[in-house]
């Protein structure tokens, strides 16, 4: 059984049009600054970065022998997958917009810009 599934997808500077579809503007905000932070994802995360720039160290599961490195940063869009354990090595502090996936969709009418 392949762990294909647990990888990291980015997407280098989105258009507006997709992040106003996104309505990123109205996901919760989270920040941290420079460091190592192990973090495990419960759920898929999809995140737009404001500022920073993070390294991931996707830890090696039992199928795979090396995990790949990815990097991003501000201004992209990052699709992390449920299930992933993996090192944040962040080098410029990060503030981003995130949205976790959830069995119900959650309304984007309540949010005020």
């Amino acid at each position: 059984m392949a762990e294909n599934s647990l990888r990291i997808f980015v997407e280098k500077n989105p258009s507006d049009s997709k992040l106003s579809e996104l309505n990123i503007k109205c996901w919760p905000k989270w920040g941290c600054s420079p460091g190592k932070y192990q973090l495990k994802f419960d759920a898929e995360e999809t995140c737009y970065l404001l500022k920073g720039k993070v390294r991931v160290y996707p830890k090696a599961s039992l199928s795979t022998s090396t995990a790949e490195m990815v990097e991003f940063g501000a201004g992209d869009l990052v699709i992390i997958p449920k299930g992933l354990s993996c090192i944040w090595d962040v080098s410029i502090a990060v503030d981003k917009h995130y949205q976790f996936q959830s069995s119900s969709s959650s309304s984007s009418s309540s949010c005020d810009h």
